[in-house]
């Protein structure tokens, strides 16, 4: 195999892992904004 196609394939999945991390902290973040402008606890 070659070895540009191997290292593109085996540094793709931190990049992947942190765009789900911040989908997921984006999320979190807006929920807490939401709580925090009614006035509510986010749990």
């Amino acid at each position: 195999m070659n070895t540009t196609i191997l290292t593109i394939y085996v540094l793709m999945w931190p990049v992947m892992s942190a765009l789900v991390l911040l989908v997921l902290a984006r999320g979190v973040w807006k929920d807490f904004r939401k709580a925090q402008r009614k006035g509510e606890h986010l749990v």
